[in-house]
């Protein structure tokens, strides 16, 4: 410890330090220090204490430091029987909804346990402060009474309910502070001294109470002593909040004032601070940990169980079998590639794809699918707790997750918190409660492991830098004390109470209420205060840039002008910039034979998209769990009309009714072979009635025309050289005078479809078709299929003949000059970019001054004797296939 340190003083002041008040008290009262227990606040300190003993106590026996729990445990073991509160979260909530059964809320007790663990857990400190006899009688009737009010409500109805159920369950269990209460402590202990907190123990003051005159009160909170001025620090962002708050820290050490305290006033932003000092190879020692569930190995674990679930997604099952044994398997790579590939976010449509499916890669992939099923399958039933441990546990050795579980120290503790290792608990079946199924042990689980903390263990030398909550300041000395997080929002200097009381229930009950705990939060604000060197960090705004206040108590000392605002730490760093040049490939090595209309129009737009996904054959994952858009409704719009049309050619018929029958089904069949939920088409389904309609209107008008239905979505392919123009049309008609008429189907509106045919040699699409089909002269339109008012309308590209000689010269010219070693740089502009997958390849927005020149629109070659343009011309945009 430093000497000059004002905890140096608050233990030993010669005159008023704690351990010469206690050396004082042992002897004017004649006490034997081992037979006199020191009850300190918080565990930390008791190590504390002993030290401080040693620094300046009196020779001899030394006093025993404890606290409440660990006195009770070194008193007399503590086995948690029937229905007791263990505060085990596991065993708990099944007891809970075992008192829910027996209380009516049978069919409700899985929703509601949680609930009433919840009040048991804030009863409970109440409950074990007083006696045996009196918790039975008199408390459990005084409590019972706070359930009572506002009861005529039927949600006050329900939740009076669930207080009578967690006062009695309070009241009627034993607790591991039970023998602390017997006379046969209180003969082997001659006095208590309490060295007081922030706030009363009710357990502690009923010991006093027990002890009477031998009872002894000191306070280890600082009392009318001066607020040293302290350091703040404002960042932008919580980014920057946590490289302040660790250049803090890291500036402390370099200057010897180790160990530093850094407070967790918020636990995403303290794991960022760690995080960043960990990077520094510093290594924080975390007295508080974090939720289990937030760690990998419950997630592991998590993610086994919502696998198994029968309407599991296809990305949950794909989660599971990489984290197992066999994640980088080439089996379960191929099969992430033929669900991404097909979209199948149900698991159940793989399934049933793979079993019928005859394509080569389907039957290889059928026998894993198999094996994976009868995994599933093993965990569909429903059975009681112990059970489902037993097969909880198999599923993890047969996928290979068992044993990295077991080798981890988070995992270690995901399986004590779920009773994974029956041998160490004991008998797993003792659990109470009836059957259940996966969804409701998976709940189980879940609320299991956001209870559960996990806590590293602390190494063998001493920490540098500990993380710890404000109030275990008390008592401790440190070289420093850093705070981020003190704004408004994580730093408030009113705690919201837990629970869900009222102030008059509180009062009742005994409860620490608002005005208890904000005194609390002020004290232990103040003495962190008093620590020689303490930094204050806050961010001006949150992620999402919403203004943050600094918190109330920071606001005083800005008021009372004790607060400096300090330089910040992080060293600054001269950077040159060094700006990426404009990528200019060739593609003449990758050459392609087969070039599709969204092939040539990745060409048009931008060469090096072209060559980035096309030549190279790149592209980014696509997800699975994705919400059905305006794209989806286009797609199953082309497979209705296609199915309509096909059963129109085998049955024709030109009664309105009957087409109107016939489309319905084309529709059913269309939505089973997406597999798209009533749910999730609903919003598409509300519009299509019009649509139909409207598109069947325009149909009757179309055929009175002349035109005539020929084929739909046929598969066309042309030699061009050496290279095969491929691509599938949406439908083919013979207009009256014989001529092939190309049709191709749009959603958007109609205004942008009538921009695409006003430019004709910028419209890729309609010329690129028009080059697939043999006939010298054709027409070809696109049908804008609209649930508005214009419903379904024709917008033809009359000068499709020219416009397609032009494209196939430019296609020739083009990809001649690929062959040649032609660069490809990236020429996009505007929306072509903003969602292009290429663009973090390209690296645009990390240019120099100079940029390409911009593509000139010109698809065919240049007259002779000039030079050829860059590439074909930027495309209208619009959906391509």
């Amino acid at each position: 410890m430093n000497e000059g340190h004002p905890v140096q003083a608050l233990w030993c002041d010669p005159a008023d330090g704690v351990v010469a008040r206690i050396v004082r008290a042992l002897a004017e009262r004649q006490l034997h220090a081992a037979r006199t227990v020191v009850l300190v606040p918080y565990a930390q300190l008791m190590g504390v204490a002993r030290g401080m003993w040693a620094r300046c106590g009196s020779a001899g026996f030394v006093p025993r430091f404890e606290t409440t729990h660990n006195w009770a445990r070194s008193a007399g073991g503590f086995l948690p029987t029937g229905y007791d509160i263990a505060f085990d979260m596991a065993r708990d909530l099944i007891t809970a909804q075992s008192l829910l059964s027996q209380s009516g809320f049978n069919n409700e007790r899985f929703a509601l346990a949680g609930r009433v663990v919840e009040l048991a857990y804030q009863l409970a400190p109440l409950a074990s402060a007083e006696l045996p006899d009196a918790r039975v009688g008199e408390w459990a009737q005084r409590a019972a009474q706070v359930a009572e009010a506002g009861s005529e409500s039927e949600w006050f109805r329900i939740e009076s309910a669930l207080i009578r159920i967690a006062v009695a369950w309070a009241a009627t269990s034993g607790y591991a502070t039970d023998v602390l209460l017997r006379e046969s402590t209180r003969n082997q202990v001659d006095a208590l001294i309490v060295l007081e907190g922030f706030q009363t123990d009710p357990l502690t003051q009923t010991l006093c109470t027990l002890w009477g005159d031998q009872a002894l009160h000191l306070s280890l909170v600082p009392a009318n002593t001066p607020v040293d001025p302290a350091a703040s620090h404002v960042a932008a962002d919580p980014e920057d909040e946590a490289e302040l708050a660790a250049a803090c820290v890291l500036r402390h050490l370099a200057e010897g004032r180790a160990p530093v305290a850094l407070i967790a006033t918020d636990r995403a932003l303290t794991r960022r601070i760690s995080a960043q000092l960990k990077a520094q190879g510093v290594v924080t020692h975390d007295e508080t940990g974090w939720k289990l569930s937030t760690t990998r190995a419950a997630a592991t674990l998590m993610s086994a169980l919502r696998a198994c679930a029968h309407d599991a997604a296809s990305d949950q099952v794909l989660e599971w079998l990489k984290s197992g044994a066999d994640g980088d398997a080439l089996a379960v790579q191929a099969l992430e590639v033929r669900l991404r590939r097909e979209g199948l976010r149900d698991w159940s449509a793989w399934c049933g794809l793979a079993a019928r499916s005859e394509k080569p890669g389907d039957v290889a992939l059928l026998p894993y699918t198999e094996a994976i099923e009868a995994r599933r399958a093993a965990m569909m039933k429903s059975r009681p707790v112990a059970e489902w441990l037993r097969a909880l546990r198999e599923l993890l050795e047969g996928s290979g997750q068992w044993t990295p579980l077991a080798d981890d120290m988070a995992g270690g503790k995901v399986i004590a918190a779920l009773w994974l290792d029956a041998e160490a608990h004991g008998d797993a079946d003792e659990f109470p409660g009836g059957r259940h199924t996966l969804a409701e042990f998976t709940a189980w689980v879940r609320d299991v492991l956001e209870d559960a903390s996990f806590v590293p263990p602390a190494g063998d030398q001493a920490p540098r830098v500990i993380v710890l909550p404000l109030y275990q300041l008390l008592g401790r000395a440190f070289g420093a004390v850093v705070i981020p997080g003190c704004d408004d929002r994580r730093l408030p200097a009113s705690p919201e109470p837990p629970g869900n009381w009222s102030a008059a229930q509180r009062l009742e009950l005994g409860l620490p209420s608002r005005e208890t705990l904000e005194a609390a939060q002020r004290s232990a604000w103040t003495a962190a205060l008093h620590n020689p060197f303490c930094e204050l960090v806050w961010r001006a705004s949150d992620a999402s840039g919403e203004p943050v206040r600094p918190s109330p108590l920071v606001q005083a000392l800005q008021l009372d002008h004790v607060l400096q605002s300090a330089v910040d730490p992080r060293p600054g760093r001269d950077v040159t910039v060094q700006p990426t040049t404009v990528p200019t490939p060739s593609g003449a090595s990758l050459p392609l034979e087969k070039i599709s209309t969204s092939v040539y129009e990745d060409l048009r737009r931008c060469p090096y998209r072209f060559f980035a996904l096309r030549q190279l054959g790149l592209r980014s994952a696509d997800e699975l769990d994705v919400e059905v858009d305006k794209r989806d409704f286009g797609n199953w719009l082309h497979a209705v009309l296609g199915h309509f049309h096909e059963a129109l050619i085998e049955t024709p018929t030109q009664d309105a009714q009957e087409r109107v029958a016939r489309i319905k089904e084309a529709a059913q069949r269309a939505t089973r072979e997406y597999a798209l939920s009533d749910a999730e088409f609903l919003p598409f389904a509300a519009a299509w009635p019009a649509v139909r309609d409207g598109y069947l209107e325009w149909l009757a008008g179309h055929e009175a025309g002349g035109a005539v239905f020929i084929e739909s979505e046929p598969w066309k392919e042309q030699p061009l050289g050496d290279l095969r123009l491929v691509g599938r049309l949406d439908r083919i008609d013979r207009t009256s005078d014989g001529q092939a008429l190309v049709i191709d189907y749009k959603t958007e509106s109609a205004s942008v479809t009538k921009e695409r045919v006003k430019d004709p040699t910028e419209d890729t699409q309609l010329a690129f078709y028009a080059a697939l089909v043999a006939d010298d002269t054709l027409r070809a339109a696109y049908v804008n299929v609209g649930e508005k008012s214009s419903g379904t309308q024709t917008v033809e590209q009359p000068a499709v003949v020219e416009a397609r000689d032009a494209l196939v010269a430019g296609i020739m010219s083009d990809f001649t000059r690929i062959a040649e070693g032609a660069a490809l740089p990236p020429l996009g502009e505007g929306a072509v970019c903003d969602y292009c997958a290429a663009r973090g390849l390209c690296r645009k927005d990390f240019w120099g001054d100079e940029a390409p020149r911009l593509a000139t629109a010109c698809a065919s070659p240049p007259p002779e004797g000039e030079a050829p343009p860059p590439w074909g011309g930027p495309a209208v945009g619009g959906d391509t296939k």
